[in-house]
């Protein structure tokens, strides 16, 4: 399973546009073969602090989410929202774990 943690700061003038093109980005992922969750928070103490929580079967699924339509739509719309680039994070997924590893 491959997970990541993207972290964007909005501008505050942006967050509910933000929120509009998250949501559709959302709805293009879940959809997605191999895509396990494609979680969207906002942070309470920070309305601009937005994090996505990302997971796929495997690489090749994430590369396959980069090259959607969905995906390039969201990255080009919401650049110019974003405070500072957003920054990715992969982490090892140890629970749960994946039903091929049960």
């Amino acid at each position: 399973m491959i997970t990541t943690i993207v972290d964007v700061y909005v501008k505050e003038e942006c967050i509910e546009d933000f929120i509009k093109a998250s949501e559709k980005n959302h709805k293009g992922s879940t959809a997605e073969a191999e895509n396990l969750r494609f979680d969207i928070i906002q942070s309470e103490d920070d309305p601009c602090h937005f994090v996505l929580y990302e997971a796929y079967v495997s690489q090749a699924g994430v590369v396959a989410h980069k090259e959607t339509s969905h995906y390039a739509e969201w990255r080009d719309t919401v650049e110019p929202m974003m405070q500072k680039p957003r920054k990715g994070t992969r982490f090892k997924m140890h629970f749960p774990a994946s039903k091929a590893d049960a």
